[in-house]
């Protein structure tokens, strides 16, 4: 067991992301979270982009061709012979968000259906060994083993949408009301991510969009123009590290999951004024 941080406890839990729809912003919000709970827990998160048929989180942060992806692993997920050390070195290190390791998706599209549970369950049983805290993106499509597993094991499952009536109300009943409790998923156990797009948030109150999907609001995400461009310019790392405004994305819902878990960053202690002048007299040096 190498997991890099046991200062949350002996499990690590499983978050899900999931879309009601696809291109509206999920994967980014996935990934700010990620970096945001890394911050409130202070433990390792490792984020797994499960998106078998649309992975850009790799575009999102500048890794064009990225060495090793999800389907790299695919021979030791079908074996079951995934150590927890090949998985940490298959995976991107966030050099500017400390703690947040990053495996990057599926790049074989028209294989995304012969994803087998076996393999999933796999990846994600070798994943909880390595971190604290487990954040997954499964993207919009349910017709994968990838999305059915993830959900179906997490601890936290949080549906993504935004105002258009479509979205929460049109795929939010296909998926999260019809279909998730024909897996054994509960539609109630979702609680719901809502994201306010820069060209406008719709006509819908964010508490009708959560008692039409039945589930309580999490919180809500502002795609803005500036993460929209540095989407586009694979930058998004150094901006939710290092902007200001950047660094303020997901800030809030992390928070609440962080609180819900009980996860709490361990705060060194202040040094006392007399201890700091003690230190002085003695080079630096602590007895």
């Amino acid at each position: 067991m190498i997991r890099e941080g046991a200062r949350l406890g002996a499990a690590a839990p499983l978050i899900a992301f999931v879309g009601t729809t696809p291109n509206i912003g999920t994967s980014s919000a996935a990934f700010a979270a990620a970096c945001r709970i890394a911050e409130e827990s202070g433990g390792s998160v490792g984020f797994l982009c499960l998106n078998l048929k649309s992975a850009k989180t790799h575009r999102y942060l500048g890794i064009d061709e990225p060495s090793v992806t999800l389907d790299s692993l695919r021979p030791e997920l079908a074996t079951r012979a995934l150590h927890p050390e090949k998985l940490l070195r298959s995976m991107h290190r966030c050099r500017r968000l400390s703690g947040v390791h990053v495996l990057f998706g599926n790049m074989l599209r028209d294989q995304a259906e012969f994803y087998a549970m076996e393999e999933i369950d796999h990846l994600l049983d070798v994943a909880e060994q390595v971190f604290d805290v487990v954040v997954a993106d499964v993207g919009a499509y349910w017709d994968n083993a990838a999305t059915l597993c993830a959900l179906r094991r997490a601890a936290t499952r949080i549906v993504v949408t935004t105002g258009a009536l479509s979205h929460f109300q049109e795929d939010g009943q296909r998926w999260v009301k019809q279909l998730a409790p024909v897996y054994g998923i509960p539609a109630d156990s979702f609680q719901s991510l809502v994201i306010h797009a820069p060209w406008g948030k719709g006509g819908f109150h964010v508490r009708d969009i959560c008692n039409e999907l039945g589930v309580p609001l999490l919180g809500e995400h502002a795609l803005t123009e500036p993460m929209l461009a540095q989407l586009d310019s694979g930058t998004l790392e150094e901006w939710l590290a290092e902007n200001e405004q950047g660094k303020k994305v997901m800030q809030e819902p992390a928070k609440a999951i962080a609180t819900a878990n009980g996860w709490k960053r361990q705060r060194k202690p202040a040094i006392q004024p007399w201890y700091k002048k003690l230190l002085m007299h003695r080079g630096g040096v602590s007895s």
